[in-house]
C-alpha cells in the first residue's frame, strides 16, 4: 500500500501541454480524476441500464 501513499504538505506538480510558457496548466491529481470522471461518463452512456429492456 506504499505505492499508493502521497505527501499531502508537498505542491502538487503541474502538466503544461503546451509547453512551460502556457496559460493552461493542470495538476497531476486534477487530471487523474478527469479522467477517471470521463471514463465513468463514457461507461454510463454505454452500459445497458438494469432492467431497462422488456423480455415479452
Amino acid at each position: 500500500m506504499e505505492l499508493f501513499a502521497i505527501s499531502l504538505s508537498d505542491p502538487a506538480s503541474y502538466w503544461r501541454p503546451f509547453g512551460p510558457d502556457s496559460w493552461f496548466f493542470v495538476s497531476y491529481p486534477n487530471l487523474i480524476m478527469i479522467v477517471i470522471m470521463l471514463v465513468l461518463f463514457v461507461l454510463a452512456l454505454v452500459l445497458p441500464f438494469p432492467g431497462g429492456k422488456d423480455e415479452s
